[in-house]
């Protein structure tokens, strides 16, 4: 049996995963209570992350070390924190500085991907690793993507713009919501176009 993997990820309206510079502040300083609450009911579930070593590497040094509070506040990322993980890295040493459980996989992507989705015993979830989401798409291993965007541009200080480079898509709208008025929580089930 085969569990399903959301690709679970944060995006301005042009696009872009994060920017550079600037007095954005957390969340483009869009997040509201709303936006706090969903995600900490989907962090809820019981599931296991997976991430590449960039995100792994970014999520460390923005959190701190996995042994003291980090500081953010934001219960759905603690929660986040303690949830089992799986880093796929050819880079990476062990071991990892990950609150919850963590393995540290070598290998690539598609393989141990292919390999979760067929062995763990709950749902995969990602949030950001771009780059390997990209290839886990166009493998055909990603069954949702979630993607939250919030209400800002940024087209000077926007970065990792979440698509480029993509394979081409066609995306059946599963679920939407509006969160705090004006923030979209969109989820579609990608069809990769042969």
């Amino acid at each position: 049996m085969s569990v399903p993997y959301t690709f679970d990820v944060f995006s301005t309206l042009d696009g872009y995963g994060s920017y550079r510079a600037g007095d954005w502040g957390g969340y483009w300083g869009k997040q509201g209570p709303e936006l706090l609450a969903r995600r900490l009911a989907l962090y809820g579930e019981d599931q296991r992350m997976v991430l590449g070593a960039r995100t792994y590497r970014d999520f460390v040094q923005l959190l701190g070390s996995g042994d003291v509070d980090s500081g953010v506040g934001d219960p759905w990322v603690a929660r986040m924190r303690r949830l089992p993980a799986t880093v796929v890295s050819t880079t990476l040493d062990g071991p990892l500085d990950w609150p919850g459980p963590a393995d540290l996989v070598r290998g690539d992507a598609v393989d141990v991907v292919s390999r979760l989705k067929e062995e763990s015993p709950v749902p995969l979830r990602s949030h950001g690793s771009l780059s390997m989401n990209r290839a886990l798409m166009a493998a055909g291993l990603v069954d949702r993507v979630q993607l939250t965007i919030f209400p800002v541009l940024t087209g000077r200080t926007g970065t990792a713009p979440l698509f480029r480079d993509a394979a081409d898509f066609d995306l059946e709208l599963l679920d939407h919501r509006t969160l705090d008025g004006h923030t979209q929580e969109l989820t579609y089930r990608p069809t990769l176009r042969r």
